[in-house]
């Protein structure tokens, strides 16, 4: 169980969930050929997670002091698992998710992928070790990992195939890829706003550790002032896709869904974020965040369903 803890299982079944779901939610719903067989997804998608889980490993071996500052009671490492079991484990789940994602790409033909999960590797062990003192480039990492997560799913399903279909297919399969894109970019920027807010929730362990993020850099007043600008940007940004591509389509199941469950919660994230003060509004916000962005992955799915729905009315 202690384990499960130090992987943070939670957040690796909500990566998975979401890989799954744009496999078989949304890219298998349409008239496309997949590059992988069904296995060889699942494969990928525990790449993915291990990779993830390694990332988690090393981030609590180098946060050790922090974390009996801001969550003594979540302290794994150094009580329940030894250092060096911590590293061990580390190791064997990088070379675990890296040689998946060498097979993988060689199955595609597309060896160059295989840098994919070197660099989200590289940049989980950069983060973890000097990438997270610094203001916002830390905050920028853990962002572009997640959006790296969901990018990840067209390079192996979809990209290999553009150059054995026809014309028509293929400009179906871009629109698609273009898609998967633009859940990336939500993925990224949700995240990003998320991992300030972390920031502001964990300032007092984070001092007193010597980091600079960017509450302690230039105050908790003024941050919270800079996410709610952020949050405001996303809304609107939100508001201008549903219109554009969901209302304008006429799928308004989806509309509804994504009002209800995407936009509202952001626009009481952008609300409370500036009123904001104590550690429990934080971590509060946090977790309204994290479930913006389950719920907006599943919009894929609705999305789909809707689409269809509307096709057979």
């Amino acid at each position: 169980m202690n384990f499960l803890k130090l992987i943070r299982y939670k957040n690796l079944l909500l990566i998975a969930f979401m890989q799954l779901l744009f496999r078989y939610g949304f890219l298998a719903l349409q008239d496309i050929p997949l590059a992988l067989k069904d296995w060889q997804y699942l494969l990928l998608v525990l790449s993915t997670v291990l990779i993830a889980a390694a990332g988690y490993v090393i981030n609590d071996i180098m946060d050790q002091e922090t974390d009996y500052d801001n969550k003594p009671n979540n302290v794994i490492i150094g009580k329940s698992i030894s250092e060096e079991s911590a590293y061990y484990m580390y190791f064997g789940l990088t070379i675990s998710g890296v040689l998946i994602g060498y097979y993988l790409s060689d199955y595609v033909n597309k060896t160059s992928f295989f840098g994919l999960f070197i660099i989200i590797s590289v940049l989980l062990y950069l983060y973890a070790t000097s990438f997270k003192r610094i203001a916002v480039v830390g905050n920028l990492i853990v962002a572009l990992i997640l959006g790296l997560s969901v990018i990840i799913i067209g390079f192996f399903d979809i990209i290999p195939y553009l150059s054995y279909v026809s014309f028509d297919q293929k400009v179906n399969m871009q629109t698609l890829l273009g898609i998967i894109l633009d859940y990336a970019i939500f993925a990224f920027i949700i995240n990003f706003i998320r991992e300030i807010i972390k920031d502001l929730e964990d300032i007092d362990g984070d001092y007193n550790q010597g980091m600079n993020t960017l509450p302690i850099a230039i105050g908790k007043e003024r941050t919270a002032k800079i996410v709610t600008v952020l949050c405001v940007i996303a809304t609107a940004i939100l508001f201008w896709y549903v219109n554009n591509n969901l209302m304008n389509s006429k799928l308004y199941i989806a509309t509804i869904y994504s009002l209800l469950f995407v936009i509202s919660p952001m626009i009481f994230v952008t609300v409370k974020t500036w009123s904001a003060k104590s550690k429990k509004d934080f971590k509060l916000l946090s977790n309204v965040l994290k479930a913006i962005i389950f719920f907006g992955v599943i919009s894929i799915l609705i999305i789909s369903l809707n689409i269809k729905y509307n096709v057979k009315g």
